[in-house]
């Protein structure tokens, strides 16, 4: 699995980022999704399959980002996977209340849980169906 240090804050940003496969045809219906939710413009939707240098500006890896969802909020934090959406969500209109329930629940490892061999399966998927970045 891999993670990132939390605690690292490589740059302050005054908006939340997105890292997503925009050659995963399922992340990018996902995110087109979100995308129109966010009709004020509150977070940076990074497409890493066109936008890799932005990746060294984030001191993220191509394999780090291909592996899970990654959110870089607006303090400075990183939050991955399952807390990676719970951290987009707190920003969407429709679904703020579903980030709030996990999180008063503490519903989130559980989702991690889930989410993990699902990532590894939408990667495997990714790489057989359509061309996997090289550098991963």
């Amino acid at each position: 699995m891999v993670t990132l240090d939390r605690s690292v804050c490589v740059i302050q940003p005054n908006q939340t980022t997105i890292f997503y496969d925009g050659g995963c045809p399922l992340c990018r219906r996902e995110i087109d999704h979100y995308r129109r939710i966010d009709q004020l413009g509150r977070m940076r939707w990074l497409d890493i399959t066109h936008e890799r240098e932005a990746l060294a500006t984030y001191g993220l890896s191509v394999h780090a980002s291909m592996a899970r969802l990654h959110v870089f909020d607006r303090d400075g934090f990183w939050h991955t996977g399952a807390y990676g959406f719970a951290s987009m969500w707190a920003e969407l209109p429709r679904y703020r209340w579903l980030a709030w329930a996990l999180r008063r629940a503490r519903l989130l490892p559980a989702l991690e849980i889930v989410y993990i061999p699902f990532a590894r399966w939408r990667l495997k998927r990714r790489c057989t169906v359509s061309p996997c970045p090289s550098s991963l």
